[in-house]
């Protein structure tokens, strides 16, 4: 698959995965300068990217698992949905978690992008809904 990508400003960085078979390319910190997040606080980290996804697809932004566990960030809403008639630019809200001052810097790693497919779906209004074994049991009703 290919996706057409702009770049909106000059030291802007193309996503890249850090493994051949890793399924999310990163998202680097597009700034002019370093930005810093108290404890928690969420700022907007730009990408200076703009991306074209097909249709049938959406872009899932999602945490950095080493700088959700060493420094306590991540993605403010844990993942972003960028939908394939989204054209503005990826902006990343990083909300930091820790009881520390952290630092984005100028292409930090800040996140991660997944391309995923998407059913669309129609929902039917209907009085009953079939019977299954589980029922309406909620949180916790399979076992422990």
């Amino acid at each position: 698959m290919n996706i057409e990508i702009k770049k909106l400003r000059e030291n802007a960085v193309l996503p890249r995965r850090g493994s051949k078979a890793a399924a999310g390319y990163d998202l680097y910190a597009c700034l002019d300068n370093a930005v810093r997040i108290a404890p928690h606080e969420t700022k907007m980290i730009p990408t200076g990217l703009a991306m074209a996804v097909p249709e049938g697809y959406f872009g899932a932004v999602v945490a950095r698992s080493g700088l959700a566990s060493k420094q306590g960030l991540r993605p403010a809403n844990c993942i972003g949905i960028c939908d394939s008639d989204y054209r503005g630019e990826y902006t990343v809200a990083i909300h930091n978690d820790s009881e520390a001052e952290r630092e984005i810097c100028p292409g930090d790693r800040i996140a991660q992008l997944i391309i995923m497919p998407f059913l669309s779906v129609e929902f039917t209004e209907v009085e009953e809904l079939d019977e299954t074994e589980r029922g309406a049991g909620g949180f916790g009703s399979t076992g422990r």
